[in-house]
């Protein structure tokens, strides 16, 4: 697993964990991701919101995106001293009222209780589903430039052959073309196409080497994620 190694058992780690998240709300990257499910698993409570404020605000928001719900919170050190002192009636009910930070009903109906293990497998596959659909909409804009062998081609003619020959699910081409001169006369083809994950750019311009009696070389000049 990716991500920082820190011993979030102990103080020490806790604290160089906290400094770790200082500027950042996930563990990888700018999204949540599988490495925040398996890191969160190592925590058996949540942080210290007084001594360590950025682990404490990383661990709300994961458990929120989890669905886990129901955080018990401890009050601030010193507010027990601070608070004026309660009959035994009134104690007695603020032990029964744990402090629910998502604040769920009293009424709503506890889930069915499932175990650590397997809650994390859960979240854990949850997590990667997300990634998976995430990805599977990826689109990437390529820019692409073809050479031909000389000045007599119809460069509008082998455009069009190509982009109607190479064909696949998930390949889009561009609806036109730009003719950009080279040297001495001859021009070359500058045009896009956008893909998808399960395309690759390297088949595609393989593909268009293989007219080799049209095409002298290709080039991928650009490649951008939609």
């Amino acid at each position: 697993m990716g991500g920082p190694k820190f011993d979030v058992g102990t103080d020490k780690g806790l604290a160089a964990f906290n400094g770790f998240m200082g500027s950042k709300s996930y563990i990888e990257g700018w999204s949540f991701s599988p490495a925040d499910t398996e890191y969160f698993g190592k925590f058996s409570a949540c942080p210290d919101a007084t001594k360590h404020p950025h682990a404490y605000r990383w661990y709300v928001h994961i458990a929120a995106l989890q669905g886990i719900r129901g955080l018990y919170m401890a009050p601030p050190a010193g507010a027990a001293a601070a608070a004026p002192a309660k009959g035994k009636k009134a104690a007695k009910e603020e032990e029964d009222d744990d402090f629910d930070v998502f604040g769920d009903d009293d009424e709503e109906e506890e889930a069915p209780k499932e175990s650590r293990a397997d809650m994390m497998a859960r979240l854990k596959k949850e997590a990667e589903e997300r990634t998976a659909r995430k990805e599977a909409k990826q689109r990437t804009l390529v820019g692409i430039e073809i050479k031909p062998w000389d000045t007599e081609q119809d460069l509008n003619a082998l455009w069009k052959k190509i982009t109607t020959t190479i064909v696949q699910d998930g390949l889009k081409w561009g609806e036109s073309c730009t003719l950009a001169e080279v040297a001495f006369g001859i021009k070359k083809i500058q045009t896009t196409f956008v893909m998808g994950v399960n395309n690759s750019s390297d088949d595609v311009q393989e593909a268009i080497e293989a007219m080799e009696d049209e095409v002298q070389s290709v080039e991928i000049t650009s490649m951008n994620v939609l």
